[in-house]
């Protein structure tokens, strides 16, 4: 069966580079106590606004309905339920999930009942215990820059959700092992570009004109939703995170 569900637009439904606007936009990794502790509306962080959440967690019980899923998630700081909502035959398209197994679930934080509740984009099965510390990691690298951008009066661009610490080149390869053919070679652009605001959409698909602009779309779609890449100034620009 498959790991996630739901088509994941990262470029339609966020970007990994996060505005100020009051829709929000960008992904940003965190604890669930930091999602209970937060106001109403999309997640905030020092004035940055964003429209997607990444929680790791492990699933304590799962409910099932005709109309959506319920995941409750836990981690070392809290429980969060999850839902999915199903659309006709969406139920056959449900990942594999098992109580007490870890996962990473990608979603909007939405109130109900009182309480906050994720809305889910996307779930995978974590399969890796490494992703568990990787995450509490990353949940921390997000908020201590976030401060730090806050402070420095330029929060127009939050920090992405991975960490963006010095990284050698064999855990680079490694990282992007995953990756097809093309992915690579569309990764490997993005990451040889210098410029501070990163790649254009339009310089990418002028270097792979053999490409068509779907593909390429979905190429760097998949990537962001991996936290291979995020985008800078503007959904069009591109940087590569290692």
């Amino acid at each position: 069966m498959n790991d996630s569900f739901g088509d994941f637009n990262a470029t339609q439904t966020a970007t990994a580079g996060a505005t100020k606007e009051s829709s929000g936009e960008g992904i940003i990794s965190l604890l669930v106590k930091q999602i209970l502790d937060s106001p109403e509306g999309n997640f905030k962080m020092f004035d940055v606004t964003y429209a997607l959440v990444c929680v790791v967690g492990i699933v304590r019980n799962i409910e099932t309905s005709s109309t959506k899923i319920t995941y409750s998630l836990e981690d070392h700081s809290g429980r969060i339920d999850a839902h999915y909502w199903l659309e006709e035959g969406d139920a056959v398209k449900a990942p594999d999930v098992m109580i007490n197994n870890y996962v990473k679930i990608y979603g909007s934080v939405r109130p109900q009942a009182g309480q906050k509740v994720l809305m889910v984009f996307k779930l995978i099965n974590v399969l890796d215990p490494n992703e568990v510390c990787t995450h509490v990691l990353e949940a921390l690298h997000s908020r201590y820059k976030a401060e730090e951008y806050h402070v420095k009066g330029n929060s127009s661009h939050a920090p992405s959700n991975t960490l963006m610490s010095n990284v050698s080149a064999s855990q680079s390869n490694a990282i992007v092992a995953g990756l097809d053919s093309k992915q690579l070679a569309v990764f490997q652009a993005i990451k040889s570009n210098c410029s501070e605001e990163g790649i254009n959409r339009r310089e990418l698909k002028a270097k792979f004109s053999q490409i068509s602009q779907t593909e390429l779309n979905n190429i760097l779609d998949f990537m962001i939703s991996e936290g291979h890449i995020y985008s800078s100034i503007d959904p069009d620009h591109f940087i590569c995170t290692m």
